[in-house]
């Protein structure tokens, strides 16, 4: 006799499309922007061991891309803290914002640090994965001061993983292969 175990994720963001982008962003987004984006359903395994479904707001022309990078992550096990929408760190209370740190997402209307100009981010056409694991170092500064890159620990990504083959393959950038900084949680594909 065949036992089925019938294991249901833990549901870490369940929201609708209108619910997400209802959320303020961090600038005012256009409604031709709002338009493009997708909300999809992803499953991975967390730091406990368990298989959780979160959430993740791309651009439409990415939502393949991204769903099959998600489905590599699942297989392989690599650990995600967590896959919820960006929600405008404003809103949060002090303890959502610490425990959002790790979060992983993508759509953020939102410009490039420092700059004038907009992020992919701002197109949910870049995500980030594990972002406390896979920090932004410029030069030999870490730019968050929770941060640590090291590749032993569970969740950094090196490099070497199958989904970072994957995004390359199909046409990503990852910003650990950057030369001017590294941003390590950082994956885009331009317009």
């Amino acid at each position: 006799m065949t036992v089925s175990l019938n294991i249901e994720p833990i549901i870490d963001s369940n929201l609708t499309l209108e619910e997400v982008l209802r959320n303020r962003q961090t600038l005012p987004a256009p409604q031709e922007v709002l338009d493009k984006q997708r909300i999809i359903d992803v499953s991975y395994y967390s730091f406990d061991g368990l298989l959780h479904q979160g959430q993740i707001v791309v651009d439409v022309d990415l939502v393949t891309d991204v769903k099959e990078a998600f489905d590599l992550i699942k297989n392989t096990k690599f650990p995600v803290k967590s896959v919820m929408p960006f929600v405008d760190r404003r809103l949060m209370s002090e303890i959502e914002k610490t425990t959002s740190m790790n979060n992983s997402s993508a759509f953020n209307y939102r410009l490039i640090a420092g700059t004038n100009k907009l992020s992919n981010h701002a197109f949910g056409r870049a995500f980030d994965i594990n972002p406390q694991l896979n920090p932004l170092i410029k030069g030999n500064e870490i730019q968050s001061s929770t941060s640590k890159y090291d590749t032993k620990v569970p969740g950094t990504i090196g490099g070497n993983e199958e989904f970072v083959a994957y995004l390359k393959k199909h046409g990503w950038e990852w910003g650990g292969d950057w030369t001017d900084f590294k941003d390590y949680m950082h994956f885009e594909k331009s317009r």
